[in-house]
């Protein structure tokens, strides 16, 4: 199945949420989606070298999601095969004062990948259309501006060769509840609950609407967003597996013509190793 065709958002299309399964799995089995999963996320492995190597071209992927989506889980899953020094995984947390006291993109656009990287941002400088909407932190007057100045930066990031894929990770709020219970059970999840997190469900309604207007605005060619049902993780990643494999198989990636002459490095720095190796196996021969 092509993944990136059955849940991308068209440019400037609806996307509305309510009318989307967030328990939909396609009629996939989740053994033999296990099984998928490994082999993409090795794909990956082997495809990121490539890209490190040809370092022409570098690749960005954004997860949004309500909180207990699965963002952290998606990185964690999918991405743990990669060669850390080509990955960086960057989290978009309540800003910092010398965050705060730039623009917007400011702190997003110090983390986007350099030619060779692979970046992931767990949030993202969306969260300036979604919470600071939802939570009236600044006027509407000029949020709704945001829209088309994330548009014009990440045009900026494709002209430089940069392939964006971005990621919804779409939850019910029945699931939402049960994973907030399963930390709560579990002494080594504990650390993650936070009080805001139940007080932040009362404004759900209002996180859809700012969500389906960011993706009707910001879906671009060079940046789609794709709408992956997220209640069944497994299924979660191998959707998200299959998109990146098949972007990144699409970069036309491929190891670099040595730049040196491999014979005159040969000749220069072997041959002559090779040669006393050879001497020296003579003499012990000739001693035994």
């Amino acid at each position: 199945m092509d993944y990136r065709r059955k849940f991308a958002v068209a440019p400037g299309a609806k996307a509305p949420l309510a009318g989307i399964d967030p328990s939909d799995a396609l009629g996939e089995d989740a053994k033999k989606a296990a099984e998928a999963i490994e082999a993409n996320t090795a794909r990956m492995a082997e495809l990121q070298y490539l890209l490190y190597a040809d370092a022409s071209q570098s690749l960005l992927v954004i997860l949004q999601a309500l909180d207990a989506g699965g963002k952290d889980g998606v990185v964690r899953h999918l991405f743990r095969g990669m060669n850390p020094q080509g990955t960086k995984v960057a989290s978009f947390k309540t800003p910092t004062p010398e965050e705060a006291a730039h623009d917007f993109l400011w702190r997003g656009h110090r983390v986007t990948p350099a030619n060779g990287e692979v970046a992931v941002f767990n949030r993202s400088y969306y969260e300036n259309v979604l919470i600071v909407r939802v939570r009236n932190l600044v006027p509407r007057a000029v949020w709704s501006r945001y829209y088309d100045v994330i548009n014009d930066f990440e045009r900026a990031l494709a002209l430089n060769r940069t392939r964006i894929l971005k990621f919804y990770l779409h939850i019910s709020p029945e699931e939402q509840l049960a994973r907030f219970k399963a930390r709560l059970d579990d002494k080594t999840r504990q650390w993650k609950i936070s009080e805001a997190d139940y007080a932040e469900r009362a404004l759900w309604p209002q996180y859809i609407e700012a969500y389906e207007e960011a993706l009707m605005r910001t879906s671009t060619e060079r940046a789609p967003w794709h709408i992956i049902p997220a209640n069944h993780k497994w299924f979660r990643n191998l959707a998200i597996s299959e998109i990146v494999v098949a972007t990144m198989e699409e970069m036309g990636l491929s190891l670099p013509a040595p730049r040196v002459d491999l014979a005159e490095i040969r000749r220069k720095y072997h041959a002559a190793a090779t040669e006393s190796r050879s001497g020296a196996a003579g003499k012990a021969g000739a001693k035994t």
